[in-house]
């Protein structure tokens, strides 16, 4: 008997924001990525082991990290 496991990364864009770029510095829509790693058995995600959230300029693609405090208001900020 074997067993196939593993892991896989998922990601999704939670929002767009609009900023300047601290690499760039153009002002340019941001993306909020949040990256999941996810557990799997025979190739079936069961369960997210690790959370991370980075932001993602569409213009040169330069990459920041964000804690979820941070993901959180910028969800308010595009309510509003």
């Amino acid at each position: 008997m074997f067993l196939l496991f593993g892991s896989r990364v998922s990601q999704q864009i939670v929002n767009v924001v609009a900023f300047v770029c601290g690499y760039c510095n153009v002002d340019a829509p941001q993306h909020v990525i949040k990256s999941s790693n996810k557990f799997t058995l025979f190739f079936v995600p069961l369960f997210t082991f690790s959370t991370k959230y980075h932001n993602e300029c569409t213009n040169c693609g330069g990459r920041t990290a964000l804690t979820p405090e941070q993901v959180q208001h910028s969800l308010r900020l595009a309510r509003n």
